[in-house]
């Protein structure tokens, strides 16, 4: 894209379409695990008055409480629009991530206390009890293999050890969390004293699940493959940008349906013989000119499949899953805002800093920071769109700890005095966010104000 065009292009229109808050969504998820509690307790039986029956009732409730978490889980990471636009995806992980340490504690600790409160009320060992459990009861071999899927996931979830994976061997991992929920479903109502007898209750949970099941199917398989029929995306051109860079322009049909909004990223899958089998998040660094039918993403080669797409022949088709992200122009409170830009971290940036431009004086500022000259990328076209006014681009130039830190001590608020009353955009590799977070933090900049999207997995 030339820097007259780029000087050229209209406004991107904001749009504000249904997105569920934080708050309400919370609230939401605490009402139905209120709702477990309360089918605990309707079912509780009398005979408290041992050790066994204390046992077996914690081990009920923490085995409901757990399956509940996990129907949350699935649906925090379903790729539903209106949670997605509310939240934002970088906080939906978060809380999947968190939420995820929960469930496999309260799976754990159920496996413990029924076997426990089992083992004392048949006056038996707890090691015999276990091997009576999974002998004698309908489905607990199963719950068993699946609470070690869980486990297994989990493990390689902690970050750690998901540094020494590849993205393709994490993600097709966590698929076994769909066979483990498969094999713990039966588990539930063949051994649940809430279920067994509980019409209602079976109803209830059954529903939980399908519809789960159904808005993961929805958003996961059907939505992506509607669009990849009505699209047609395709690979028009690739050029590089810079030393391992490059840019893939991508056209297909009726682009403006999607509604990309500066600051998202769509789920790539590039229908390759090696890469048809694997997605990966790619933030939009050029959205379409009208009706050009056409628009960028820009990728950094960071691994093996990162540096493939730099060889990406033009024609290959492209399916598309998105637009993710909620650090789009709709999240903004004040009228000035602040741009920080960490190397490749740029493509987003990009894209929300021509949304800014063409404001009044100093309306938006951008920081772009990189390790060399030779890594900036766009320098035309964001020149350009500082021409067009109401955009201050500063090129910071230099490793992290040196003279170009804008993020080190207090130099962020000499760079930017006002930046406590602006609303921050940040986006870059973990380590720049990271600092940057800091940064903002010592600068005054409330919570609220600082919108970023991470794309680790």
């Amino acid at each position: 894209m030339s820097a007259a065009n780029a000087a050229r292009r209209p406004r991107v229109p904001v749009y504000r379409d249904l997105a569920l808050r934080p708050v309400p969504v919370l609230a939401t998820i605490g009402a139905g695990a209120t709702g477990v509690l309360w089918l605990w307790w309707r079912d509780q039986p009398a005979d408290l008055a041992t050790i066994g029956g204390w046992l077996t009732a914690a081990g009920r409730i923490t085995g409901l409480l757990a399956g509940y978490a996990i129907a949350v889980q699935l649906l925090l990471m379903s790729r539903a629009p209106a949670l997605d636009r509310g939240i934002g995806t970088d906080r939906l992980a978060r809380w999947h991530a968190f939420g995820g340490q929960y469930a496999i504690s309260l799976m754990a600790a159920h496996t413990v206390l029924i076997t426990w409160g089992y083992a004392a009320t048949a006056y038996e060992g707890v090691i015999r009890q276990a091997g009576s459990l999974l002998t004698s009861y309908p489905d607990v071999l199963m719950a068993t293999a699946a609470f070690g899927l869980f486990l297994l996931v989990a493990a390689l979830s902690v970050r750690a050890a998901r540094r020494r994976l590849r993205y393709e061997t994490w993600y097709y991992i966590h698929l076994y969390t769909y066979l483990a929920l498969a094999l713990a479903f039966a588990h539930v109502f063949a051994d649940g004293n809430d279920f067994r007898a509980d019409p209602a209750a079976r109803i209830g949970w059954t529903t939980l699940y399908v519809g789960t099941g159904l808005i993961l199917f929805t958003y996961r398989i059907a939505v992506p493959a509607v669009g990849a029929f009505r699209h047609r995306l395709r690979v028009v051109a690739v050029r590089p940008e810079a030393p391992g860079v490059t840019s893939l322009h991508i056209a297909g049909r009726n682009l403006a349906a999607l509604r990309p909004q500066p600051g998202q990223f769509f789920r790539w899958r590039f229908l390759t013989r090696d890469g048809w089998w694997q997605s990966h998040p790619f933030s939009v660094s050029a959205l379409p000119v009208r009706n050009s039918g056409r628009l960028r993403i820009t990728v950094k080669a960071l691994g093996d499949y990162t540096a493939s797409l730099q060889h990406t022949m033009p024609g290959t088709r492209v399916i598309a899953e998105g637009p993710y992200g909620a650090a789009t122009p709709a999240v903004r409170e004040s009228g000035q805002v602040a741009l920080l830009a960490g190397g490749v971290g740029i493509t987003a940036i990009r894209a929300l800093a021509e949304a800014f431009s063409g404001g009044r004086p100093h309306q938006a500022v951008l920081l772009y920071r990189v390790n060399t000259e030779r890594e900036v990328v766009f320098r035309t076209e964001l020149d350009a769109l500082a021409r067009r006014g109401g955009l201050d681009v500063h090129y910071l130039v230099g490793p992290p700890g040196s003279a170009a830190d804008v993020l080190a001590g207090d130099r962020l608020t000499a760079a930017v005095p006002d930046i406590a009353g602006r609303d921050v955009f940040v986006c870059g590799p973990a380590g720049f966010t990271e600092a940057a977070m800091r940064a903002l933090h010592r600068s005054g900049v409330p919570a609220a104000r600082v919108h970023t999207e991470r794309y680790e997995f």
